[in-house]
């Protein structure tokens, strides 16, 4: 998608490589990575932005938007087998980690988009999500970069298209701020508040890698449950 003036396409995350590779994580990405990835997502693949028909997938299906270094996904995967749990994710060096730790406890029933969510969204046939993760999303700390959060109109209606009546949207942040624009953005989207902000995590939770560092920084983790209208 490019940008418009009606609808500009702005990214909501920051860099797409890190330090480099090492031997063994590239050898992964080659070898291992293709065969979970979702075909038909992106803009070369799909120009026409045909909608996906997600054959073989199963229900219900779910998504983690962000997943970092994989902890939280391939927890949940493991934890629901019954699941299919998408990974959308566009930091090369995080789905390296997560390919590492998908080759120590391997689970059969996630599939990935190693890019923008918003590709996938957009794609999804309408309803289709039953459950949603947004963990430690890229705070854009700075007011100018506010509108870059996920948290906004454009992410948040596309998210809300694909995401079925009554399917539940979590969202865990250590910044305060973020916590003000998800509960100012997410409702008129088409979404309840059905708890939170508060301290207590959901009985799955796996704390990640990002909220140990909040922790360890003296940063408070607040989770949010919504549920789609």
């Amino acid at each position: 998608m490019t940008d418009t003036p009606e609808r500009p396409w702005r990214n909501f995350y920051g860099r797409v490589r890190g330090k480099t590779l090492r031997p063994l994580q590239k050898t992964r990405l080659e070898g291992d990575l293709p065969a979970l990835v979702l075909r038909g997502v992106t803009r070369e693949e799909n120009p026409e932005r045909t909608p996906l028909r997600l054959p073989g997938l199963g229900v219900p299906l779910w998504l983690e938007i962000g997943f970092g270094g994989g902890e939280h996904l391939v927890h949940m995967a493991r934890t629901y087998p019954g699941v299919t749990i998408l990974g959308a994710e566009p930091f090369v060096n995080g789905i390296a980690q997560f390919l590492g730790k998908l080759a120590k406890d391997p689970v059969g029933n996630i599939r990935l988009h190693p890019g923008d969510a918003r590709d996938l969204l957009e794609l999804l046939p309408e309803g289709r999500l039953e459950k949603v993760f947004l963990n430690y999303p890229d705070p854009w700390p700075k007011a100018r970069h506010h509108r870059r959060r996920f948290v906004t109109p454009e992410p948040l209606a596309l998210l809300a298209r694909a995401m079925a009546s009554g399917a539940e949207l979590r969202v865990a942040t250590d910044i305060e701020d973020y916590v003000r624009q998800t509960l100012e953005e997410v409702p008129p989207a088409g979404f309840a508040l059905e708890k939170g902000p508060t301290d207590e995590a959901w009985p799955d939770w796996l704390s990640t890698r990002y909220e140990q560092k909040a922790l360890r920084e003296g940063r408070r983790p607040y989770y949010m449950t919504f549920r789609r209208l």
